[in-house]
């Protein structure tokens, strides 16, 4: 790689208008040379089009009927160029230093596949609500707790993407951890402990969106398949139970957030047959507990946040 590769972006939008311009301003602003910037309308319906038009030649940008976040993201990186790739929501945003300094590990280390850094929690209206200090990078966590350490503005090389495969389109819920779980088998990643990003969590943000039963079973579907990969190391193989167990709390956690117990208690059940160990594991009362009080606290913060201000 040389020492100012390209690094292409790709932001899928889809209705949110609101939030695009500061999201494709906070790419645009970056203070790094080499950047693509490519903006794919996944068939929206508000003014997302004409925002984009007026952008003029400044970025490549397309609209299409509605495909999905997974396939428009596959469709973007397959129309970049850049020797590194990344994805930003439309309704989250950049520091200007995100780009240089993913470059700059991903230069000097490389072994490291991947890197993504902290991140603020921003409102509707971009006020800060805390900052998220990113786990550091752990195999372990991610493949056997589920724990989706990279958040907004994570960058990895076009090579490794190649060999873990597109993201799944199969997936409407967690298919950025599902390409997080195939990516750590192609190398390691490395968290920046440096806040370079910022996630919006507002009313319409999918982490406090019910769920309808097929995307809540989605956690069971994607860990069924990785354990199922060929050639996993032995670590992993010994312990596709444990997966097997995390994937039915994570779907009962999805069931409970959308007012199902019955399903969630079906799941559960589930999860101790494959591993009563990890049912009983304090990541597991984290998850269930998570989905009673999540969107609770979202808007305690968001109210103070306001009245703060």
């Amino acid at each position: 790689m040389n020492s100012t590769p390209l690094v292409s972006i790709v932001v899928p939008a889809y209705n949110h208008a609101g939030y695009l311009k500061e999201c494709i301003e906070s790419i645009l602003a970056q203070d790094y040379p080499q950047v693509e910037l490519i903006v794919l309308d996944d068939g929206s319906t508000d003014a997302t089009p004409g925002m984009l038009r007026a952008y003029g030649e400044r970025f490549r940008w397309e609209s299409q009927a509605n495909m999905g976040q997974s396939a428009t993201l596959n469709k973007g990186w397959s129309m970049a160029t850049g020797e590194i790739l990344a994805y930003l929501s439309a309704d989250d945003v950049l520091k200007p230093q995100a780009v240089s300094e993913a470059v700059a590990v991903l230069n000097s280390r490389p072994e490291i596949v991947a890197t993504y850094s902290d991140f603020d929690l921003i409102d509707e209206h971009s006020r800060s609500v805390r900052t998220i200090a990113a786990r550091d990078f752990d195999a372990r966590d991610l493949v056997l707790d589920l724990v989706c350490q990279p958040g907004p503005g994570a960058f990895f090389r076009r090579e490794a993407f190649l060999r873990a495969g597109p993201w799944n389109p199969e997936l409407r819920q967690n298919p950025d951890l599902d390409f997080w779980l195939r990516l750590s088998l192609v190398g390691n990643f490395l968290r920046i402990p440096k806040v370079l990003a910022g996630f919006r969590v507002h009313e319409g943000s999918a982490t406090y969106q019910s769920t309808n039963i097929s995307r809540a079973d989605e956690p069971v579907l994607m860990t069924h398949r990785f354990v199922a990969t060929a050639g996993l190391p032995d670590w992993i193989a010994a312990a596709s139970h444990r997966v097997v167990a995390t994937g039915y709390i994570a779907s009962a956690q999805l069931h409970l957030r959308a007012g199902r117990p019955v399903m969630a208690l079906q799941r559960i059940a589930s999860a101790m047959r494959a591993s009563i160990a990890t049912l009983l594991s304090a990541r597991a009362a984290h998850l269930l507990l998570s989905a009673l009080t999540g969107r609770f606290f979202h808007r305690v913060r968001s109210t103070w946040a306001r009245w703060s201000t």
